[in-house]
């Protein structure tokens, strides 16, 4: 796990996949920027390899994530991702493993082990809590615990799958950050999560898919602080 990661809890993550290209990706990252500074929320923000230079240029605040990497070395390796390559372009992090870009349990180690060598951090995505465990086990930054088949489809996790996948992956390793994702397509689903006890969700067709999408990051970024607020007031009440 790479140490010098400054994440804090709550935090959201946003991926605009190949929904978006180019200023659009900068000005929905600039967005981002914006509402993490508006409601003090950290802001994960996972952008394509040809985007991540000019949103690094554009932002300030939100911290740029990779969508993949390969666990390679400088050398040979044509078309393979570089780690040193993605932290050049001013990523401070990278994710894996997605339902989109799934890798083995061997290589992910490998990736993960790389990432901590060069200073980036990692978010490692989980389908079922069994495959969470495993991950956690390679003390991965953050991980997404975001069954596949909701993914797209505006129908979020239920509960027991929240609370479960928590308690499970802080069983192994109570550093690692949880993320509950799939299916966020409001502000009210991001309340509910966050209250349900999540330390972060997240959206990518929800916000890239919406009419205005300026308007749908500071939507959920807004419900993450109250969700976050109104649980600390509870726990304190």
């Amino acid at each position: 796990m790479f140490q010098g990661f400054p994440l804090r809890a709550p935090f959201f993550e946003i991926g605009p996949k190949a929904y978006l290209v180019g200023q659009d990706v900068v000005d929905l990252a600039r967005a981002a920027d914006e509402a993490s500074e508006r409601y003090n929320v950290d802001i994960i923000f996972t952008a394509s390899f040809t985007d991540l230079v000019p949103v690094a240029q554009a932002t300030r605040r939100i911290h740029l994530f990779a969508p993949h990497m390969d666990p390679i070395r400088p050398g040979r390796g044509v078309a393979d991702i570089l780690p040193e390559a993605i932290k050049a372009a001013g990523a401070v992090g990278v994710m894996l493993n997605h339902s989109e870009k799934p890798v083995t349990l061997a290589a992910l180690k490998k990736s993960i082990d790389r990432a901590d060598e060069i200073g980036l951090a990692t978010i490692v995505c989980a389908d079922s809590i069994a495959e969470a465990r495993a991950i956690a086990c390679l003390r991965p930054n953050i991980i997404v615990a975001e069954p596949s088949d909701l993914i797209g489809t505006g129908q979020v996790s239920d509960m027991d799958y929240v609370t479960e996948s928590i308690s499970r992956i802080k069983a192994i390793d109570p550093t690692i950050l949880v993320l509950q994702a799939a299916g966020i397509s409001s502000g009210k689903d991001v309340y509910r999560v966050i209250r349900a006890g999540a330390e972060a969700t997240g959206s990518s067709s929800g916000i890239a898919k919406a009419p205005d999408r300026a308007a749908m990051v500071d939507e959920m970024i807004r419900a993450v602080r109250q969700a976050w607020d109104d649980r600390l007031a509870k726990q304190n009440g």
